[in-house]
């Protein structure tokens, strides 16, 4: 082991005897008691020292090796340092591309206070490369998920959509101006291209698109330009995803509202469907509104401007990326909501219906097949 104080927590005295590494509530940690001595031995856990040598070195400050072992093994259970060395073998290959490295360099700071364990981070980052998530839609809300998606190391991100591009998609962030009047598939894939980190892997194509023998999806972000369809999602369209098995998340804007979730992990939290019958449920006149919704015109432009749907593009891509990295988001079977022009974030729970085909009503709607953590009933704004 060569471990390194964790450089993205900054670091103070409390007092005399004790040091607060982190700033804000969230992920802030106190260790005392601590003297001078002990205080100082933290300035040699800078990565390039391994145990042996810094057992070494601190009995010039009267810390024996025992107290060393024990310092660091109490600064790892506090989540407090990182292993410039572990990771495994996808994580030493990434530490041989310095330019990718550097570049992902607040990435893996963030990575490194969320998952504790010493090479948890780069672990992480390092995994994203070999994943595919598909962004259907590439509208303002769609194009920027799939370009911060490209852009944090998912190694193949494909864009699903039809038409060309039009002035009303363009956004900072997203499609650029000189991409209207190009096909909107093509005028994504370069962004995408754009914002990866480093050459895509071998599993892709010379155009950008997934190879035979490629990756599986890991997600399917659904972003249509129509925020109707995220609002209010058609079952049918995620019907091959339920029967799949495969996760996928809803993000949008409709009428200057922002929606993002439900995360849907089949047969174990709320789909489609479950929303469309609690919807029912509740108001037995929905599904006659929703079919003359569907079936209007859309000549109208859509209301989804660049605030709103920039918000959203981060909130959405943010889930998935926590999904990715092994995290259930607030989003899994929740959706959250914000209107302007307050944006209060709100988070609401739909649990699955035993009506649905979906198969999740048999299921508590908390759990993913990983056994990792559970969701989250709230949101802060």
């Amino acid at each position: 082991m060569h471990p390194m104080m964790k450089p993205a927590l900054r670091r103070a005295w409390r007092g005399r005897n004790t040091v607060q590494f982190g700033v804000t509530p969230a992920h802030a940690v106190k260790v005392g008691p601590m003297d001078i001595a002990t205080g100082s031995f933290l300035e040699l856990l800078d990565g390039t020292r391994g145990l042996p040598l810094l057992r070494e070195e601190a009995r010039a400050l009267d810390l024996s090796g025992h107290q060393v072992d024990m310092l660091v093994a109490r600064l790892v259970e506090a989540g407090l340092v990182d292993d410039v060395r572990a990771g495994g073998p996808e994580a030493d290959a990434l530490r041989n591309r310095a330019d990718v490295l550097e570049r992902q360099r607040p990435d893996l700071a963030s990575l490194s206070i969320v998952h504790p364990e010493p090479g948890g981070g780069l672990r992480r980052l390092a995994a994203r490369r070999a994943m595919r998530v598909q962004v259907r839609g590439s509208g303002r809300v769609g194009a920027a998920i799939a370009a911060v998606l490209s852009g944090s190391g998912v190694g193949l991100v494909e864009v699903l959509d039809g038409g060309v591009t039009e002035p009303s998609d363009v956004a900072p962030g997203g499609l650029p101006a000189t991409a209207v009047g190009e096909r909107r598939d093509t005028a994504a894939r370069q962004l995408v291209r754009r914002s990866a980190v480093g050459p895509a892997p071998r599993t892709t194509g010379t155009d950008g698109s997934p190879s035979r023998g490629g990756p599986g999806l890991s997600l399917v972000v659904v972003a249509p330009r129509d925020g109707l369809a995220v609002y209010a999602p058609d079952p049918r369209a995620a019907e091959p995803w339920i029967a799949s098995g495969t996760p996928h998340l809803y993000a949008g804007v409709i009428e200057a509202t922002g929606v993002v979730g439900p995360l849907v992990l089949p047969g174990g939290t709320a789909c489609a469907g479950c929303l469309d019958l609690h919807r029912t449920d509740r108001d037995p006149q929905w599904p006659r509104m929703l079919a003359q919704w569907r079936s209007g015109r859309r000549g109208a432009a859509q209301a989804c401007d660049l605030g709103l749907a920039t918000a959203v593009a981060g909130l959405a891509a943010a889930q998935a990326l926590a999904f990715l990295d092994g995290e259930l988001p607030v989003g899994t079977g929740a959706r959250c909501e914000a209107a302007l022009p307050l944006l209060d974030w709100r988070s609401e729970r739909i649990g699955p219906h035993l009506d649905c085909s979906c198969g999740a009503g048999g299921h508590t709607g908390r759990e993913r097949t990983s056994g990792l953590g559970a969701t989250q009933d709230t949101m802060a704004g």
